[in-house]
C-alpha cells in the first residue's frame, strides 16, 4: 500500500537531510584548552588572575617568554632617536633539562637572547647588537619581580617609585641608562586574559603591556653623552607556542598618536600570503580601556619594500595601516613612515633576521600624528619551527 504522502525511501532522505542541516547549523564545540603541550610546557588558561609584580617577573612554566621595549627618545635640540631593548627566554627540551645532572649548576633548563638597537633619526645610522647566554651564566630572571639581565643589560622594576630602570650599550659605540614611568594602566590584551595567535588550542600567549611609559635619561653615542627624553612601549608575553601550522610569520606595529590614544596590531602570515584569522587589531583609549577588533576590521597594506643588503630578504617598508575609530564610527588610515629604511637585526647569533624599526605616523592628509615601532619577521626565512 502506497502513503498518501511521502513515500518509504522519500522519507527517509528527508530525515537524513534534516539530519544533515542540523548539524551543519549546530555551533561546534570549542576545542578545550590543554593544560600543557605535549612537551609538558604550561599553556595560557583562560581567566587567569594576574598578580604583581609577580606577574612581572619570569614564568619557567612557560616555553617562551620576552620582555621587550621600544621608544622614541629626544634631545633637548630635537634630535630623534628611536631605540629597542628585548630580553627572550627560552627554556630546553623537558627532556634535556630533566637527564642532566648538572642542569642545575650549569643554567641548562634556560637560555636567553638579547637584542639592543639604536638608531638615529637624523643620520639614519643604526647600530644593534645581540647576545646569548644561558641560565645562571651571565644571564637571569627573577620570578618575584620584574628583573631580567642578560651580561650588562638589565630590565629591573622598582615598585616603590612604579618605574622601571633600563640599561644597555651596544659594544662600545653607544650606551642607555634609562628610567621608564607608567602613564597608563597596565593592559592585558586578548579574550579572558588569553591572547590567541591560531587555531590550535596551545597557540596563544598571556600578553602583557604598557601602552605608553615616559621616558628620561642618558644617552651615550660616541664620546657624546646627552639628557633624553621620550616615550616607550613595554610588552611581556609569554607562551608555549606562538604559531600555528601554515603561519611563516607576522608584522607587527605598536602606535602612539597624540591625542592620548594607542593602536596596537599584529597581521599573522600565512605561506600562501594571506592573512590568518586569528590576526588582531586593539584600541586603547586615554583612560586605558581596550577595544578589539578582528582581521575583517582592519587592512594592513605595504606601500613600498626594502631589500636588505645583508640577508637579502625583501621587506614591507611604508605601510598603510585603515580600519575604523571606534570614537567617530569612521574608516581612517594611518601611515607608518620609517625613520630609516635600514633597521633590521640581521639574526647573526639568534638566527631570526627581522626587521625592528622606529616610523612617525601620518594620518591621511600626511600630517604626523604620533609614532610607532614595526616588527616584521618571516621575511628571511619561515618562522614555523622557531617558535
Amino acid at each position: 500500500m502506497k502513503h498518501a504522502g511521502l513515500s518509504g525511501s522519500k522519507r527517509m532522505r528527508a530525515a537524513l537531510l534534516a539530519l544533515l542541516l542540523l548539524l551543519i547549523e549546530r555551533p561546534t564545540a570549542a576545542q578545550p584548552v590543554p593544560l600543557t603541550t605535549p612537551e609538558g610546557f604550561a599553556v595560557p588558561q583562560p581567566g587567569t588572575e594576574f598578580q604583581f609584580p609577580r606577574d612581572h617577573g619570569s614564568h619557567p612554566a612557560f616555553a617562551l617568554e620576552w620582555w621587550y621595549v621600544t621608544g622614541h627618545l629626544f634631545e633637548t635640540n630635537g634630535a630623534h632617536h628611536g631605540f629597542q631593548a628585548t630580553f627572550f627566554r627560552r627554556a630546553a627540551p623537558r627532556e634535556a633539562a630533566a637527564t642532566s645532572a648538572a642542569s642545575t649548576a650549569f643554567g641548562r633548563g634556560q637560555v636567553f637572547l638579547a637584542h639592543m638597537a639604536l638608531l638615529d633619526g637624523t643620520t639614519g645610522q643604526f647600530l644593534h647588537q645581540e647576545r646569548l647566554n644561558r641560565d645562571g651564566w651571565d644571564a637571569f630572571s627573577r620570578t618575584n619581580e620584574l628583573d631580567v639581565a642578560n651580561g650588562n643589560w638589565s630590565l629591573h622594576g622598582t615598585p616603590a617609585s612604579g618605574s622601571f630602570a633600563l640599561r644597555g650599550n651596544i659594544r662600545a659605540e653607544a650606551r642607555f641608562d634609562l628610567t621608564l614611568t607608567p602613564r597608563k594602566p597596565l593592559v592585558v590584551f586578548g579574550t579572558n586574559g588569553v591572547s590567541r595567535k591560531a587555531a590550535e588550542p596551545t597557540a596563544a600567549s598571556h600578553y602583557l603591556t604598557f601602552t605608553r611609559l615616559a621616558v628620561d635619561g642618558a644617552l651615550r653615542v660616541g664620546e657624546r653623552t646627552v639628557a633624553v627624553t621620550g616615550e616607550a612601549w613595554m610588552d611581556h608575553e609569554f607562551s608555549s607556542s606562538q604559531l600555528g601550522a601554515g603561519q611563516v610569520g607576522w608584522d607587527w606595529s605598536c602606535l602612539q598618536l597624540r591625542d592620548g590614544r594607542e593602536l596596537m596590531a599584529y597581521r599573522l602570515r600565512r605561506a600562501d600570503g594571506s592573512t590568518d584569522p586569528s590576526s588582531t587589531l586593539a584600541w586603547i583609549d586615554r583612560e586605558g580601556r581596550v577595544t578589539h577588533s578582528g582581521p575583517a576590521e582592519f587592512s594592513w597594506q605595504p606601500l613600498s619594500t626594502w631589500r636588505s643588503p645583508t640577508t637579502g630578504a625583501t621587506y614591507p617598508a611604508r605601510t598603510a595601516l585603515t580600519t575604523r575609530d571606534p570614537a567617530t564610527g569612521e574608516r581612517v588610515m594611518f601611515t607608518l613612515e620609517p625613520l630609516a629604511a635600514d633597521q633590521e637585526l640581521t639574526g647573526a647569533i639568534g638566527g631570526i633576521p627581522y626587521w625592528e624599526g622606529a616610523c612617525r605616523v601620518l594620518d591621511a592628509q600626511g600630517r604626523e600624528i604620533g609614532h610607532a615601532f614595526m616588527e616584521l619577521t618571516g621575511y628571511a626565512g619561515t618562522m614555523q619551527g622557531r617558535l
